[in-house]
């Protein structure tokens, strides 16, 4: 597809590019999982899901990035792009960004989703969100034939691993990076890149 090394950090501060990527919605690779976010916003009415970005693998990744939730960066509600993107305008975008670039993974090899899929207003995780956001998990695992490798990342996303662990898929635990993050742990946020590189 060509996919790789496509942009650079927080490109979705623009408009071209949100359009450029909604024009690629129902691109074959990624037709599939456009269906199932849309399938996501009717069953849930009063959140907000991101679409998957079709500048990644989408269907065709072998390697699936679990985060925990979508921040208000993927709302356009709040001028965000309303994609769960690696080139969203926001410091933990970016971090994946450029952190997916030290370990060289190829960006068509790649997915991103959360553990809880939409974004409700707040960051805030329930046990109920959790049990849900795991249900629908089954079934984007579903639509991923090539997936060999989960990298689960932060903490709350390891919540995923007994379901991920009847899978015969590799799993991978690796820190958040978000601000956060490297405010309180710095040389775990600057291990990162080296956990990611196992996926290889």
């Amino acid at each position: 597809m060509g996919f790789d090394n496509f942009s650079s950090p927080r490109s979705l501060r623009s408009l071209e590019a949100i359009e450029a990527k909604r024009s690629l919605l129902f691109a074959p690779h990624i037709e599939q999982l456009t269906k199932y976010v849309e399938g996501l916003k009717i069953k849930y009415p009063g959140w907000e899901f991101p679409y998957f970005d079709p500048h990644d693998g989408g269907q065709l990744a072998d390697i699936l990035f679990l985060l925990e939730k979508p921040g208000p960066k993927t709302s356009p509600e709040r001028g965000g792009s309303g994609f769960i993107s690696r080139d969203n305008n926001d410091a933990t975008a970016e971090a994946l960004f450029n952190f997916m670039n030290v370990a060289g993974i190829p960006r068509h090899r790649t997915v991103l989703w959360n553990t809880i899929p939409g974004w409700n207003g707040t960051i805030k995780m329930t046990s109920l969100e959790n049990k849900n956001g795991l249900s629908e998990l089954a079934k984007l695992l579903a639509l991923l034939p090539n997936l060999s490798t989960v990298i689960l990342v932060g903490r709350k996303a390891e919540k995923a691993s007994p379901l991920l662990e009847q899978l015969p898929v590799k799993i991978i635990v690796s820190a958040h990076p978000s601000p956060k993050v490297r405010a309180i742990n710095r040389p775990m946020w600057d291990s990162i890149p080296g956990r990611w590189l196992e996926a290889l």
